[in-house]
């Protein structure tokens, strides 16, 4: 059996046994393999340990005291994460001698911890209160894809509008960039002169660009995922790049309702804050091949969900939902 030990030296495996084996056993292991001694060790199968940077914090974890506590009792198994707080220095097999900071261990901070584990979870909250169309813009891009393109092919555009003081946004014009509308792709063919000019003309009526808007089409499967992967990247880039934290992106999708007629749809998300760091510092795969699944990220390196190291990550958590209102441009 493997047990993956994860301490503020990364992740490393050590082999057990079996889940029969009691904890003062695997305490022995760890020393025989990873050339820790028993004495400075501290296990858990809690995360947090690895925060812990005083002896007193280290008393807090008392699920893997008992030195004669089977690992089976902790529900440990083939390929589970347990957590390894130490004192001193060691040397990593393969590498230097690895020397912590400070009186007591490492003082881990959390940019420390990250760069040891990066975990992904799911944000519960956006930074755009919600998003608000006006009904004449929005009707004019669905029409457009709906009854010209019949849902076809990928349409996308720039939104513009403005941000209150308590974060809503409000589109007041969609401006669709030079593009190829593909099934299941698609290729922005930007023009920065042109978009600099469709800036130019919103800022004289006090408007900026406040998100990114594209069409599904109906020939892709989307009964799984809300975004492709490749969807993703396209709005992390996008949000990314616009440095704005209320960027919205919106999805417009035709789907069938209960009566089996077609609806069209629109749903706003933000990208999360921990998706578009890992888009900035290059994280995503972004090659993809015919066999890849479209709801699934692929990764460059390991990242912690749900408890468990993947390389490929579910869609839906780099997604925000946004409430979407809709409101009327007055023109003088």
């Amino acid at each position: 059996m493997l047990l993956r030990i994860r301490s503020r030296d990364g992740l490393e495996r050590v082999q057990v046994g079996g889940p029969h084996v009691s904890i003062s056993q695997l305490n022995a292991l760890i020393e025989s393999q990873l050339q820790i001694p028993i004495h400075n060790q501290t296990l858990s199968t809690d995360r947090n340990l690895l925060l812990a940077k005083t002896p007193a914090d280290l008393l807090r974890f008392t699920d893997m005291s008992d030195p004669s506590r089977p690992l089976s009792s902790l529900n440990l198994s083939h390929g589970s994460v347990v957590f390894l707080y130490y004192q001193g220095e060691r040397t990593v097999r393969g590498g230097a001698p690895v020397c912590p900071a400070g009186s007591f261990g490492r003082k881990m901070t959390m940019d420390d911890l990250i760069a040891k584990q990066t975990r992904i979870t799911r944000q519960e909250s956006p930074h755009c209160d919600s998003v608000s169309f006006d009904r004449d813009s929005a009707n004019a891009f669905q029409r457009y894809v709906n009854e010209t393109l019949a849902f076809a092919v990928k349409r996308c555009g720039f939104m513009y509008g403005t941000v209150s003081e308590e974060g809503r946004v409000e589109v007041d014009f969609i401006y669709e960039p030079p593009q190829q509308g593909m099934e299941d792709d698609l290729i922005l063919l930007r023009d920065p002169e042109e978009e600099k000019l469709v800036d130019a003309i919103a800022a004289g009526l006090g408007r900026k660009r406040v998100g990114f808007i594209f069409t599904q089409t109906i020939m892709q499967d989307k009964k799984d995922y809300n975004f492709s992967n490749k969807e993703v990247l396209q709005a992390a880039e996008l949000h990314a790049e616009s440095g704005l934290k209320e960027w919205v992106t919106v999805v417009v999708k035709l789907e069938a309702n209960e009566d089996g007629d077609a609806d069209v749809h629109f749903e706003a998300f933000q990208m999360s804050d921990m998706c578009v760091k890992l888009f900035k510092e290059g994280w995503f795969v972004t090659e993809f091949g015919e066999d890849d699944d479209p709801k699934l990220s692929k990764m460059k390196k390991e990242v912690v969900v749900g408890g468990k190291d993947v390389k490929e990550v579910d869609n839906d958590f780099f997604l925000v939902v946004v409430k979407i209102i809709d409101h009327q441009v007055h023109n003088s």
